[in-house]
């Protein structure tokens, strides 16, 4: 099961939560929402480089002639799954050109996470970002 909050609800959440500490349980709860990757796809080819933590993600294109794609993560740190359970509510089911389009780093930084993030945190997310701008690339 994938997470059913949308960025939306996020964002609105994250706005009535004003202890940091609070966003922070916040971000790990989403992130316990999301369902575990089947263990067949913890591979070398789904593992984000660029991450403290260990990462995955995988995408797969679901409707050929739009290119929409459709992504599945997980982390072993429980920030980062968070991390992710919010990068999926935003970038799931949108069109390739949609997702090389969409400046995702804009709505981690509107929540507040740039300055609250580790530096490698940050640069683990960056690499997130990264590949699913390079899997939309390559959906086209």
């Amino acid at each position: 099961m994938m997470t059913t909050n949308s960025i939306e609800t996020i964002k609105a959440d994250f706005e009535m939560l004003d202890d940091w500490e609070d966003r922070y349980r916040y971000v790990i709860e989403l992130g316990r929402q999301l369902a575990p990757l089947p263990p067949q796809a913890k591979t070398d080819a789904t593992k984000v480089r660029g991450c403290a933590s260990q990462v995955w993600l995988v995408s797969t294109v679901e409707d050929v002639p739009d290119r929409t794609l459709a992504f599945a993560g997980e982390s072993d740190s429980h920030i980062v799954q968070g991390l992710i359970a919010i990068l999926l509510a935003l970038t799931n089911h949108r069109t390739a050109a949609d997702l090389i389009a969409l400046d995702i780093q804009a709505t981690f930084n509107g929540l507040g996470l740039k300055e609250h993030l580790t530096p490698q945190r940050s640069n683990g997310l960056a690499s997130m970002i990264a590949r699913i701008k390079a899997d939309a690339h390559a959906a086209l």
